[in-house]
């Protein structure tokens, strides 16, 4: 269900602009993100061994995703340059996709959330799966990047229907 109200990223005119957020509390703001790369199952199977040609496929997508997170400002236009207290990337086999389950979970004290950083090291982490294993499965498919859950600053929680 969408927030009512008005687009923050622009301005009176219509043009983009970036949020200024000077007068904002410094609050603790966490962000859980989720992804999910759909594959057959010999290419699980082959993942999970760490059989794949190029290497530790999760240990590769673990790093690009905890390293797109710290970057997400770079990547996205809009985004205010934050020092994250933490991120994370969590990855999960799951059988009955069959595939892996990725989680992104960002923390941030400070002016503006962090769900851009959660959502970017979730994309990135599935992208570098995808890479890793592109020569054994060109049809792998990228699906359900979602925030999962927010808390902090004046908006408040955030938790996202099953």
């Amino acid at each position: 269900m969408a927030r009512e109200g008005k687009l923050t990223h622009l301005g009176k005119s219509g043009e983009a602009r970036m949020v200024d957020v000077s007068a904002k509390a410094a609050t603790e703001r966490v962000a859980v993100a989720e992804g999910r790369v759909v594959m057959a199952r010999a290419t699980l199977d082959l993942v999970l061994k760490g059989d794949a040609k190029k290497g530790d496929v999760l240990g590769a997508a673990r790093i690009a995703g905890i390293m797109a997170g710290k970057k997400t400002h770079e990547l996205i236009p809009l985004c205010h340059p934050l020092a994250l207290s933490k991120i994370a990337v969590d990855i999960e086999p799951d059988a009955a996709l069959p595939g892996l389950i990725v989680r992104a979970t960002a923390k941030v004290t400070g002016q503006t959330g962090v769900e851009m950083e959660a959502l970017t090291a979730v994309s990135v982490a599935c992208l570098t799966i995808y890479d890793m294993v592109k020569a054994v499965e060109r049809g792998m498919r990228i699906e359900g990047i979602r925030l999962l859950e927010k808390s902090g600053g004046k908006s408040g929680r955030y938790r996202a229907k099953e």
